[in-house]
């Protein structure tokens, strides 16, 4: 089974990309997998080099939520029909949603990780502005013409297809995170969370606002550049900068609280990373974390940061409380597993080749 994935350098789909990757190894899946965005890092292409089942090509393409990205977007889907006449994939699993509708000769899923229309809505509570109209039509169109379309959540699936109007073949396949570097350490008094402070999504700016109402050290790490290029500011907080994973993971094991109340949340990978490394869980109430996280979270109402500081307040003064919701967090954190990740993703591969294999010999 060979697939070509694409992704980007932004975010959390890489990470997913990769982990996806490593685990589909065990499964006999070779990966072609076509990352756009940003110039790849040593560190990443190090990291992709020990996967001895990942062939790795790189373009420098704006994505399709950015700005006005339309050429480059083109431009991309060329160099990906390309990659696919060279190494003829089995399937080719598309990480967003526009690309899904070239002319591939391999079926295609579309994987919901997140839509500027839906967070949009999420973190202003109104439509998107017309300027994002061609982002609309491109991704509706990619939906339309995905043989399969899957979200790591189910609410982000529904709310998805919902806003593009969208009636297609789909799937849950919850996102999976290996345990072997995010592990519980001696557990010390303070509040961590990860991000980027300007993502009004992730709710950091209630974390500085309920600072000064929490005993504990809220520590932050992320950027704090916007993407105009201005400086957030950090008053409040414990501003850690931006951490490479090893040096996030070290934090995340000595951390007792990880707070995220954010307003948008398709899945989590940050929350995940933390509940492996046993923190106690304070996040925002939304369908798709209490979806993912049950009864093993605190939940808070999104841009309240009196609640937030409640929360947090409220662990930190029972010690007892907080260890059963840390362990609790990790028993449910491992659970979303590579492995399974990896497996119920091979199940689908096989149903479309199956699927398309019948249409070929119709």
């Amino acid at each position: 089974m060979r697939v070509l994935m694409t992704c980007d350098m932004v975010g959390g789909v890489w990470t997913y990309a990769l982990e996806l990757a490593r685990a589909l190894a065990a499964e006999g899946v070779e990966i072609v997998l076509a990352a756009m965005g940003d110039a790849i890092p040593q560190a990443a292409r190090r990291e992709v080099a020990r996967l001895s089942n990942v062939e790795l090509f790189v373009g420098p393409f704006a994505l399709e939520w950015m700005s006005d990205p339309w050429r480059d977007v083109d431009i991309a889907g060329d160099w990906l029909l390309a990659i696919a006449a060279k190494t003829r994939p089995d399937v080719v699993h598309v990480n967003g949603y526009a690309h899904a509708a070239l002319p591939f000769a391999a079926p295609v899923i579309s994987v919901a990780h997140s839509c500027v229309v839906t967070r949009h809505r999420a973190v202003h509570g109104c439509d998107a502005p017309p300027r994002w109209d061609e982002y609309r039509r491109r991704v509706a169109r990619g939906l339309r013409a995905a043989d399969f379309v899957v979200g790591p959540t189910a609410a982000i699936l529904r709310d998805v297809l919902a806003a593009h109007r969208i009636d297609a073949p789909s799937r849950v396949i919850a996102n999976g995170r290996s345990g072997a570097e995010w592990r519980p350490g001696k557990k010390e008094p303070f509040v961590l969370a990860a991000g980027h402070l300007w993502d009004d999504a992730k709710g950091l700016t209630e974390l500085a606002a309920c600072a000064p109402r929490v005993a504990w050290p809220i520590c932050v790490a992320g950027s704090a550049a916007r993407p105009d290029g201005t400086a957030m500011s950090t008053a409040g907080v414990s501003y850690l900068g931006e951490l490479d994973p090893c040096a996030l993971a070290a934090w995340a094991s000595r951390a007792s609280i990880y707070a995220l109340p954010a307003r948008y949340e398709p899945f989590g990978l940050s929350i995940l990373d933390a509940a492996l490394s046993g923190c106690a869980l304070v996040i925002g109430d939304i369908p798709s974390l209490r979806e993912v996280w049950g009864n093993a979270a605190t939940y808070v109402p999104p841009g309240d940061p009196d609640a937030l500081a409640a929360a947090i307040g409220s662990l930190a003064d029972a010690p007892e409380r907080r260890k059963t919701f840390g362990i609790a967090a990790r028993t449910r954190a491992l659970a979303f597993s590579p492995a399974t990740m990896a497996r119920r993703y091979r199940e689908l591969y096989d149903e479309l080749c199956a699927r398309d294999r019948k249409a070929v010999s119709a």
